[in-house]
């Protein structure tokens, strides 16, 4: 998997040990998925307004929130086929683009602190999550929460970040 950075949060340091959280969690998810192709995705790293504002234009929810995915393939990546594909491989790299994640590590924070758990176990999961849905998942219903869920954790438990991490 390739990442493609980006971090719009002001005066804030270099973040590689959060990257790299990221990454590993994300690669992790795409192979559980069985998926062979290179994929290609967006992460970029913001700030609570900015996921505000995001939120607010592309769902109509004027609240911060945590993550924010935006898949270019619909339905199940897993499941689609190379005329679906067309259009959607990175010229330079080949890889399949399958969309953005939008994090916002302020809010990771906070929630960490209510879920009594690690900064990197909250942002091991939206990561997860977040690329579950590039992937094609959802929560609509409580079987479709049920599949996220189970998903979610099996990627977050191989690569050891438990509830109590």
């Amino acid at each position: 998997m390739i990442i493609e950075w980006m971090d719009e949060r002001e005066n804030v340091p270099e973040d590689k040990e959060t990257e790299n959280l990221v990454e590993k969690v994300m690669q992790q998810v795409v192979k559980n998925e069985g998926i062979d192709l290179d994929t290609l995705a967006g992460v970029t790293l913001v700030a609570p307004e900015r996921i505000r504002e995001i939120n607010k234009e592309y769902r109509d929810v004027d609240r911060v929130t945590d993550v924010l995915s935006f898949p270019t393939v619909s339905g199940y990546l897993k499941d689609a086929g190379k005329r679906e594909l067309l259009g959607l491989t990175d010229p330079e790299t080949g890889a399949v683009e399958i969309g953005d994640l939008i994090i916002c590590v302020d809010r990771a924070k906070e929630q960490a602190e209510e879920y009594g758990h690690s900064v990197r176990r909250e942002i091991g999961y939206l990561s997860a999550h977040g690329t579950l849905h590039l992937l094609g998942y959802d929560h609509e219903t409580e079987d479709e929460r049920a599949v996220m869920r189970e998903k979610e954790e099996k990627a977050l438990a191989q690569c050891c970040l438990t509830r109590e991490d």
